[in-house]
């Protein structure tokens, strides 16, 4: 049977990972209504398509901060590829790299920093940080990353702690024993036991907060995004603090349940922002056309969280440019039946919202 939509990609991870494995990638927090929401947001949105406007060249390039990219598609910072794949990460950077989009590389990475760069020496890669009790080991990390060619530097900002995951708790999730968080390899032995994440318990600082982007800003040259933001007060603090960019994020559903669809908050981020800073979104992204709805409210670019694992599931590299593919395509095709020659061309006026 070929792959013929994300769906496909996600009925066969569930399948064939093991289940602890498949609830740890799947879970939303408590009773998962913000992760669900992400996915349904979408359906309330509609095109006001335009025809016979020639639509014989379509260009789907785009820019993020300044480099080029295939489509406006990236990856998104998820734990764990090894999981997935034996090659974990890796896989995952080489797959970007071939489809010249940006992969977001997670804290929590089963390959280190300097592997996955060396594994797609010429890709374009931005790195996401969680700041740690132990200031220094995030300060450490901060220069790996910039050393190593990483692009940009994506502050996850609303995991103060980490969201109830039932199903995580119900399994007792750990990471198997030959797996580690490899950027803090040997960093913790002797410390104590690790927790279901990979790391000791209360690792990470539930003290940050805006004054930390100018200590990030002291230590790196790299442009500063910052990932979580869900409302227009904090999308203008972002700006003030002189951020780069800005990821509408609610974690996939997974950190605080009840908060809005990712699509739903762009609106008022977009216009709080007013250019002063590029706005992407990732949450709910399943096809092709969600990614013009997308464009359409005012997002640079939209990042894949879950697909991606679902597409390294399939057949590792191969499997996840398959799923970059498919939605290449699939908005290239949506842009052509809206009408729209290049993502210039993709603004407010193509959507309106259904009153159900």
């Amino acid at each position: 049977m070929p792959m013929v939509c994300l769906s496909d990609f996600e009925a066969y991870a569930k399948k064939h990972l093991p289940k602890t494995t498949w609830d740890f990638f799947a879970a939303g927090a408590d009773e998962c209504c913000t992760r669900d929401g992400n996915l349904l947001a979408y359906r309330r949105i509609h095109f006001r398509p335009r025809i016979l406007r020639g639509m014989s060249v379509i260009d789907t390039r785009t820019m993020l901060l300044g480099t080029e990219i295939s489509f406006p598609v990236g990856i998104a910072p998820t734990g764990f590829h090894r999981l997935a794949w034996p090659d974990g990460e890796k896989s995952t950077a080489r797959a970007a790299e071939a489809m010249k989009t940006c992969y977001i590389t997670s804290t929590y990475s089963t390959c280190t920093v300097e592997e996955i760069a060396a594994a797609a020496p010429n890709g374009f890669r931005w790195f996401q940080l969680y700041i740690h009790r132990n200031r220094a080991l995030s300060e450490g990390l901060v220069r790996r990353v910039e050393a190593a060619g990483f692009q940009g530097l994506v502050l996850t900002a609303d995991l103060p702690y980490p969201g109830k995951r039932r199903d995580d708790i119900r399994n007792s999730f750990q990471l198997p024993p030959h797996m580690t968080v490899k950027n803090f390899e040997g960093v913790f032995e002797g410390m104590g036991s690790c927790t279901e994440y990979g790391l000791p318990p209360n690792s990470i600082d539930p003290s940050v907060n805006w004054n930390d982007i100018y200590w990030l800003q002291s230590l790196t040259r790299l442009p500063i995004i910052v990932k979580g933001i869900l409302t227009k007060e904090d999308a203008d603090l972002a700006v003030r603090h002189g951020v780069q960019g800005i990821i509408v994020s609610n974690h996939g559903g997974r950190q605080l349940d009840g908060g809005p669809a990712t699509i739903d908050a762009l609106i008022e981020i977009v216009d709080a922002v007013q250019d002063r800073a590029e706005v992407y979104l990732d949450g709910g992204i399943r096809t092709g056309s969600d990614v013009l709805k997308a464009l359409a409210l005012g997002a640079k670019c939209v990042f894949l969280g879950r697909p991606a694992l679902w597409g390294l599931t399939y057949k590792g590299e191969e499997g996840l440019r398959e799923v970059l593919q498919i939605l290449h395509d699939e908005f290239r095709l949506s842009m052509a039946l809206a009408g729209c020659h290049n993502v210039s061309e993709i603004d407010l006026n193509l959507v309106q919202f259904s009153r159900l």
